[in-house]
């Protein structure tokens, strides 16, 4: 207890230093005030700041408190992006050399941020497939070249410039809070926050939110002491820390009041959740404490709660996962799988019947069978929707099951068996994105022509695309869907017959 007395005073010694440090390179950042459903809603915008996310804080006022001997040896860091960048710009500030070490997996958007940042005053070294990996050949090198190692998370320095953080929400006047909800990593800005905030608040409660699978400050809570995860999960890059701090650990271990995990999809969640809200676009490690906070939603009616937006570091290409993943974690889009003959107008009736009502976002159906189909429809429900559609589809004697998070959905597999298929005709289509759509579509097909493949998703546009497999009697049948389809386009917009070639790739 008195080792862990020593570095709470030296932590708050050292957040109050930092005052006088961080500041030289950049300027506070905002705490943005939402209301929602009976909820005061406080976002500290740290992904507003200089290299858009909080890591610069702790890299500066760790730098800048080395002597100029020491900086002119060079300095030498790890990181998985948001830190690297934090000690780009300030090598470049302090008028140093950095070598940084980053994962071969580290987003590019990250690795260009970093090399635009320090210019001539960093080297990049692209090392292993995580974090640790990264660190372990930084430490080597520090060692060897005999130059100062800035640690992303485990020394009171770094930690200090962490601190200010939560030293600029105190000052904005706006506290007393009822809860705040801390993002883990190696548990450096969540160890140095919540001892500022529990010194100012002393009645907060402070939760601390990691990933399902990099829950490595629970294990160390759990074991008494930093201990390593065989695995840790890097869709959350900026958090994906195998072992956490030997400060950190006993910090966070005091001054936070309960350990939770939430899973990638709530994360996602959490970032639609402020692209709605305040059109953030938050890294996924920026939204994993709000992912937190929303699973407490029930608590917290009528109080004031924090979360840190801690980056805004992510490459674009990654957004398309992330809105799929967030489908999942908002608990609003479901996805059965039904069970009717495969015949003519068998998915009509099925549509008529029972789901006329409901807005469809994603339908699957291959043929695979000349007696039953298959097929795998989503809809977008709230929970009472839900729960009455069920009812209704078992009182109604209709088979189906619930394949939501099945991988059939998640990567969108659609079996399908071409020998058992006619005469085939594949198209491209355009459904108005309203319910009703389908329905209207299938009305004016040709009863002479049986659907044999339906790939349909929403992607959010005022427009859904489908390809969809026609399979007739004979080419007549043919030359009369061609016309039908475009003579008739009340619910839709026929685009084009597919191509020879990519028709190819799905009947071979």
């Amino acid at each position: 207890m008195k080792h862990n007395k020593k570095i709470k005073e030296q932590l708050v010694d050292e957040i109050l230093k930092a005052r006088e440090r961080v500041y030289t390179l950049a300027s506070a950042t905002p705490l943005d005030k939402v209301e929602w459903e009976n909820i005061s809603l406080y976002f500290k915008r740290e992904d507003q700041g200089p290299i858009h996310a909080y890591k610069w804080r702790g890299a500066y006022n760790f730098m800048a408190s080395l002597s100029k001997e020491e900086l002119a040896k060079g300095v030498v860091a790890a990181s998985a992006g948001n830190h690297a960048q934090g000690v780009a710009l300030s090598a470049k500030k302090l008028g140093a050399f950095a070598k940084i070490y980053m994962p071969l997996s580290t987003p590019r958007m990250k690795i260009n941020a970093v090399r635009s940042f320090g210019g001539d005053a960093v080297e990049i070294q692209l090392i292993g497939d995580t974090y640790d990996e990264a660190y372990t050949a930084a430490k080597e090198e520090s060692l060897a070249q005999d130059s100062i190692f800035v640690h992303p998370y485990d020394d009171i320095k770094t930690m200090g410039g962490q601190g200010t953080i939560a030293d600029e929400i105190v000052m904005s006047g706006e506290g007393p809070f009822d809860y705040a909800f801390l993002q883990i990593g190696g548990g450096g800005m969540a160890a140095a926050v919540s001892l500022w905030l529990k010194f100012y608040y002393p009645k907060i409660k402070i939760f601390g939110v990691e990933g399902i699978d990099q829950a490595s400050m629970g294990a160390a809570i759990k074991a008494g002491k930093p201990t390593q995860l065989d695995y840790v999960d890097v869709f959350c890059d900026g958090t994906a820390v195998k072992k956490v701090g030997d400060l950190t650990h006993p910090l966070c271990a005091e001054f936070i009041d309960e350990f939770i995990t939430v899973s990638n999809e709530a994360v996602c969640s959490a970032m639609q959740f402020l692209w709605e809200q305040i059109r953030c676009v938050p890294e996924p490690a920026g939204a994993l404490g709000l992912a937190g906070l929303l699973s407490k939603k029930a608590l917290l009616k009528n109080k004031k709660v924090l979360s840190i937006i801690c980056g805004a570091n992510m490459d674009f290409s990654q957004l398309s996962a992330i809105s799929k993943k967030a489908v999942t974690g908002s608990n609003t889009q479901h996805s059965f799988r039904f069970k009717i003959k495969e015949q003519q107008n068998a998915l009509l009736q099925l549509l008529q019947s029972d789901l006329s009502s409901v807005n469809i976002i994603n339908f699957q159906y291959g043929k695979t069978n000349n007696g039953e189909a298959w097929p795998i429809i989503g809809f977008e429900l709230n929970e009472g929707s839900l729960d009455e559609l069920k009812a209704k589809l078992q009182k109604a004697g209709q088979l189906f099951e619930e394949i939501t998070a099945n991988d059939d959905v998640v990567f969108g597999i659609i079996p399908f068996n071409p020998q058992l298929v006619r005469h085939p005709h594949f198209i491209k289509l355009e459904f108005h994105e309203r319910s009703g759509a389908l329905i209207d579509f299938l009305k004016i097909v040709p009863s002479k022509t049986n659907i044999c493949y339906f790939n349909y998703r929403h992607s959010g546009e005022r427009v859904g695309r489908a390809i969809i497999g026609f399979e007739s009697e004979s080419n007549a049948d043919k030359i009369t869907l061609e016309k039908t389809l475009g003579e008739s386009g009340q619910a839709y917009r026929y685009c084009h017959a597919i191509k020879e070639d990519v028709l190819k790739r799905i009947l071979y």
